[in-house]
């Protein structure tokens, strides 16, 4: 059984590695403009990505972007990267991703999709009937009902120790005989 909980696993660890994590779009002139995720739906976030750039800043521009988005070196690769929100008001289509890199300028596609709203809210719209189980009335107020609003008092503290002693001493006769039947 322990060989095939390593199985799985190890299976399920290879397939996050391989899985590919989201779609990216390259610009039509081959030279690197990446969206992350390609068809991203208004109000979502998108990373930017430009190889080869003799410059260590860059300005990406979009009438899809809430703002311009300034790219900087990410890693040592001399890969430009920045993120930006595509504007929740922004209709479907095809919009142009202008990056100005020093005297450089590319150009590549950013394609928005239709926001797909869910049939059911992720979240309650209205107060939950959870229930409370037995401490419903504990916890109510005191609206007449004869529900108690007051704590438990020190009657309640007593018995419930005399009911813990007891148990305790039933433990204690219990091992003590379970030791005598084995010592005989």
């Amino acid at each position: 059984m322990g060989s095939l909980k390593v199985t799985l696993c190890a299976g399920a660890a290879l397939a996050a590695v391989c899985a590919p994590v989201a779609p990216t779009a390259y610009a039509a002139d081959g030279r690197g403009v990446s969206v992350t995720p390609a068809s991203p739906a208004p109000g979502t976030d998108v990373t930017l990505r430009v190889p080869d750039c003799t410059e260590r800043t860059a300005v990406a521009v979009s009438a899809a972007f809430e703002t311009d988005v300034r790219l900087s070196v990410a890693a040592e690769d001399g890969v430009l990267a920045g993120s930006t929100r595509v504007r929740a008001s922004v209709t479907a289509g095809v919009y142009a991703v202008r990056v100005t890199c020093g005297e450089d300028a590319r150009q590549g596609t950013l394609t928005v999709q239709r926001r797909h709203r869910p049939t059911a809210p992720a979240s309650p719209v209205a107060p939950v009937d959870a229930g409370g189980g037995g401490a419903a009335e504990l916890a109510a107020p005191d609206t007449g009902d004869g529900a108690r609003v007051d704590a438990p008092g020190a009657a309640h503290t007593v018995t419930g120790l005399v009911l813990a002693g007891i148990a305790a001493v039933a433990v204690g006769l219990r091992g003590v005989r379970s030791r005598s039947r084995r010592a005989d």
